[in-house]
């Protein structure tokens, strides 16, 4: 067995995680020297998790590499030979909101909303809206990609459709849903999902450059949507009633 690949993945992935850590490591450091002025136990706490961080990151990006692309790539292939190709659509929208589900940084930002609200705003409420607005964006994702739709389709008119309900929509779920956003497009959408769109745009026999990506463009503004009919789901159930 030849272990050179794995070793130059390896190697690779803690280059990455080095080029990615080791900058905030040294500002911090410059701050430290400059302006905080920390002691010495809370330095070496903050470089210990420093450290850990830098650990996980590796693993993780690892594992990306290792699993979570040929995975995606796989399952994409797989999808994109079902008949009739509309069939696409539901195991885009199961996948899609399942990996939105796992999604850590989908997890922190609905936590931080319902502590910025007082609880207010419940974060399972956050994670389910951001959750099934990634899961029609891959479902959608999956129908151009089969079809040939051209992407351009969708963007416009989506973002057209932000536009509308964003006058409609309170300050504070405007500034969530753009947040929601840019987390949903994170390392779990930007690995696997982003995978899945290019087997699939292989299984069909297409340009992966023009079908398969663009995806994550299209999981950045499905959240932006469905974050905000929340506020307007939340702001019309506090209307009162007449009896």
């Amino acid at each position: 067995m030849n272990d050179a690949p794995l070793l130059e993945l390896l190697a690779a992935t803690a280059w990455s995680v080095m080029l990615a850590v080791a900058p905030l490591a040294f500002l911090f450091l410059v701050f430290q020297v400059l302006f905080l002025r920390l002691p010495v136990t809370e330095v070496s706490r903050i470089l210990a998790g420093t450290l850990v961080a830098a650990v996980g990151l590796f693993l993780f990006l690892l594992g990306v590499s290792l699993a979570f692309l040929p995975f995606g790539r796989l399952i994409g292939e797989a999808i994109a030979a079902l008949s009739p190709t509309w069939l696409m659509v539901p195991f885009g929208l199961a996948l899609g909101f399942v990996t939105t589900w796992g999604e850590p940084a989908v997890r922190i930002l609905a936590s931080e909303v319902e502590e910025a609200s007082s609880g207010s705003i419940h974060r399972g409420l956050v994670l389910i809206a951001i959750s099934v607005g990634v899961a029609v964006s891959v479902g959608l994702g999956l129908l151009r990609i089969g079809y040939g739709i051209p992407l351009t389709y969708l963007l416009v008119p989506g973002y057209g459709l932000v536009l509308a309900v964003m006058w409609f929509s309170d300050k504070a779920f405007v500034a969530i849903g753009v947040d929601a956003g840019g987390v949903a497009t994170g390392p779990l959408a930007n690995s696997f999902l982003l995978a899945l769109a290019l087997g699939a745009s292989a299984g069909m026999g297409g340009d992966p450059l023009v079908q398969g990506f663009g995806l994550v463009a299209l999981i950045a503004l499905a959240p932006i949507l469905s974050v905000m009919t929340l506020g307007l789901l939340i702001r019309w159930k506090a209307l009162p009633r007449r009896v």
